[in-house]
């Protein structure tokens, strides 16, 4: 998992590192202001250059340098250990003042302390076969990068800041990279599912824990390709309500997300999530029991992170 993230002249992160070991699960916490989402958001570049993302436009803009500092390379450096493989990938940006566009200044990869290749000035070197290769400077390297673990685990990132309103529990096809917001949690499922049938007893062994009035979920064949969810709850008459996915309410829709993200690293993982305040949406007497729930499935594998200003959610992580 991730070992150590280092940011330069990215937003209001200057000179900052953060280094991971010795816990499966951290929280993030700070005054409104203090660069937890930014974090966040350098972990997305990192997701994108994983899933494909190849121009360096596409990953960071020109009021992203601090303070508009254009004259200092942004510099962003992520280490991880995969499998007792450990990987280091470096970054730097330059968009000084006479360039159209943000172009790659440094770019490299190494594999156990051993420099796979290089970049600098337009070419890529590549060390064990002492091969350059010019590249467009307004290009990441990374569509030249072999179908490796290590991009893998940058594309299978799970990052979280759901948006109710936004999170949908529709789908016209399966995906295993969920969006932040949540708009794609319907192809999240269907994906989750059709990766492993198994994993709908893990969603409703937690949801069960967190909604005791729940009864049942589907995921209802709507047309060709399409789905959409159904959670049926039972009411205080001994009967049954089944409501579709839009009419939850809000903490409910977060919670279902939480449920597919557990489901997730017991069936396809380990995987590194970082949620952006896991507590919002929540009722007070919720929250202390869903992150104890999320650390401890993330302690038998994966690495979580997460930022919050709730007494609660702090409490929780008391130690």
């Amino acid at each position: 998992m991730i070992r150590r993230i280092y940011v330069h002249n990215y937003r209001c992160l200057e000179n900052f590192e953060l280094r991971l070991h010795g816990q499966t699960s951290w929280l993030l916490i700070g005054k409104n202001g203090s660069g937890k989402s930014t974090v966040a958001r350098v972990l997305e570049i990192f997701q994108k250059i994983g899933r494909g993302r190849n121009r360096v436009e596409e990953l960071v803009r020109r009021h992203d340098f601090t303070g508009g500092r254009r004259d200092v390379p942004m510099r962003f450096e992520l280490g991880l250990d995969l499998d007792g493989t450990s990987y280091d990938y470096v970054l730097a940006i330059d968009f000084r003042e006479g360039l159209k566009e943000p172009q790659v200044l440094e770019e490299s990869l190494s594999i156990n302390n051993k420099v796979i290749w290089t970049r600098s000035n337009g070419v890529i070197n590549f060390s064990a076969k002492n091969v350059k290769m010019e590249i467009e400077p307004s290009t990441l390297s990374s569509s030249f990068w072999p179908h490796s673990p290590f991009k893998h685990w940058l594309s299978r990132m799970v990052i979280l800041r759901p948006v109710p309103s936004l999170i949908s529990g529709d789908s016209n096809g399966e995906s295993l990279e969920p969006q932040p917001d949540g708009n794609n949690l319907g192809a999240w499922f269907t994906g989750l599912i059709a990766e492993k049938p198994s994993a709908y007893f893990a969603v409703d062994k937690f949801l069960k824990q967190v909604m005791p009035d729940l009864k049942d979920v589907q995921n209802k064949s709507t047309g060709k390709d399409a789905r959409s969810l159904e959670v049926q709850f039972s009411n205080q008459l001994g009967s049954s309500i089944v409501l579709s996915f839009d009419d939850l309410s809000d903490g409910e829709k977060c919670l279902m997300i939480s449920a597919v993200l557990l489901a997730a690293n017991e069936s396809y993982g380990p995987l590194f999530c970082f949620w952006d305040e896991p507590d919002n949406y929540l009722a007070l007497s919720e929250v202390s029991n869903l992150v104890t729930l999320i650390r401890k499935s993330f302690q038998s594998g994966g690495q979580f992170i997460a930022t919050s200003h709730n007494p609660e959610a702090i409490r929780a992580f008391s130690e």
